[in-house]
């Protein structure tokens, strides 16, 4: 019976690899999240540039559609007509639900606080007692997460970063956790240009992560998974992104979805 299984698995594999073979186009549900993910920028942001480039290795073209990000992650998760969603950080729960691809650059989240309220904090654990600001449906670091889930910080959910600015420059909570490019996006843009001086940040708490693709866990799935992996093996990657962050007149970001 297990030798069947296994048989039968490997017919899905197999077939699934030739329909990813044959796929012109794959379509990937991503929520806007400029600068990594956006119909706003060339290549749909940094992380839609370098998966388009490992795609177009492949014979394939990439097509993204925007949504809220939790039907972001119900649409790439179960429905038939995308091969997943973008752009994501990889977690332990995430593991059980996609199969993630191979990183495409780095990211890192950091604390941001308007200069005239200061928040002073060593550790994660200072933040207790302090309201931050969040983005309902982000991974924050294992840390970070931990601590909430045990009650010993309280955080206040937002729809999206541009609305956790907004709320952090309006002093409806003190602090709020955002990647720092996000940030650096939103503070050079039309609507935040004139408050950008307000705005100090705190990189310590955080770690580097890396960005990915989340790939539907099915047989499928996994054979794109693993084709796309494969073909993102003679990228350079960090090259890559740096030519993207100074095409985009930015800094580079320090060498690490």
């Amino acid at each position: 019976m297990r030798i069947l299984r296994l048989l039968l698995l490997a017919a899905g594999l197999l077939a699934a690899a030739d329909t990813v073979a044959r796929a012109g186009v794959l379509r990937m549900a991503a929520e806007d999240w400029p600068p990594y993910v956006t119909p706003a920028l060339p290549a749909n942001g940094v992380t839609g540039a370098l998966a388009g480039a490992v795609f177009a290795r492949l014979g394939n073209s990439l097509s993204v559609d925007y949504f809220p990000w939790k039907r972001t992650m119900e649409f790439g998760l179960h429905n038939p007509a995308y091969a997943g969603f973008m752009a994501v950080w990889r977690t332990p729960e995430r593991e059980k639900l996609c199969y993630f691809s191979a990183p495409l650059g780095s990211s890192q989240s950091v604390l941001a606080y308007l200069k005239s309220a200061p928040v002073h904090a060593s550790s994660l654990a200072d933040l207790s007692g302090v309201r931050v600001g969040t983005v309902g449906g982000h991974a924050n670091g294992e840390q970070f997460d931990k601590l909430v889930r045990q009650g010993a910080l309280d955080v206040e959910e937002g729809v999206n970063d541009e609305t956790n600015l907004r709320k952090l420059l309006g002093k409806r909570f003190p602090v709020m956790v955002i990647e720092k490019h996000v940030l650096r996006y939103l503070l050079a843009s039309p609507q935040f240009r004139a408050e950008r001086g307000r705005i100090a940040i705190d990189t310590r708490l955080f770690s580097e992560r890396t960005v990915h693709l989340c790939f539907q866990r099915t047989p499928e799935g996994l054979a794109r998974q693993r084709a796309f992996n494969e073909a993102a093996r003679g990228l350079d990657f960090p090259q890559l992104e740096r030519d993207y962050w100074r095409r985009l007149g930015e800094e580079p970001a320090s060498s690490g979805n």
